[in-house]
C-alpha cells in the first residue's frame, strides 16, 4: 500500500474547464480542452488533472449518481495566454500549497482504497482538507495496461 507524503506544490497556469455533471464526462472534457488548445495553438505543458470538489467518498458517489458533481479538468500550460471564443474553457492560475500526496498504480476504478487511506491519514493527523482534491494522470490508459496506470492524488490541507 502506498504511503502518504507531504509535498509543496507551486502555483500553475492551466487551461481548464469546470461544469456540473457526472464523472463519466471527464474524458470528453479532456478531449474538448485538447481540441481547443490545438485550434488556438496553445501548447499543453504537462500531465492533465481532474479536480474533485466533493470531499468525501460518500459525497462523490451521491454527486455522480445524481449527475450534479462539480467537475473541473485542467492541463498545465507554459505561461499565461489570452484566449477568446467562449466562456467554457479558461486560462487561470491553479493555486499551489501544502498537499498530502499518494500514488495509485492500477485502474482508475480501484482508487477508492487509496482515497480511504488518504482520508484516514488526514483524520489521524488532525488535519482538514482545504480545497479540491487533485488527480494527476501520469500516463495514458490507451497506451498502457490498466495495471500500469499511474495516478498521483493530492489533497490540500491545514
Amino acid at each position: 500500500m502506498p504511503e502518504v507524503t507531504i509535498v509543496e506544490l507551486s502555483p500553475q497556469i492551466v487551461l481548464g474547464m469546470r461544469k456540473t455533471g457526472a464523472y463519466r464526462e471527464i474524458p470528453v472534457m479532456f478531449q474538448r480542452i485538447c481540441g481547443f488548445a490545438l485550434r488556438k495553438n496553445i501548447p499543453l505543458a504537462a500531465y492533465p488533472a481532474f479536480l474533485c470538489h466533493e470531499i468525501t467518498v460518500e459525497e462523490v458517489q451521491k454527486a455522480d449518481e445524481e449527475g450534479d458533481a462539480d467537475i473541473e479538468v485542467i492541463f498545465p500550460i507554459s505561461g499565461f495566454v489570452e484566449i477568446t471564443g467562449g466562456d467554457e474553457i479558461k486560462v487561470y492560475e491553479l493555486p499551489g500549497g501544502k498537499m498530502a500526496k499518494v500514488v495509485h498504480k492500477g485502474p482508475y476504478e480501484e482508487c477508492t482504497i487509496i482515497y480511504e487511506k488518504l482520508f484516514s491519514w488526514i483524520t489521524e493527523n488532525g488535519k482538514r482538507i482545504t480545497g479540491p482534491i487533485r488527480e494527476v494522470y501520469l500516463n495514458d490508459p490507451r497506451e498502457v495496461r490498466s495495471e500500469e496506470i499511474l495516478t498521483e492524488i493530492y489533497a490540500p490541507f491545514d
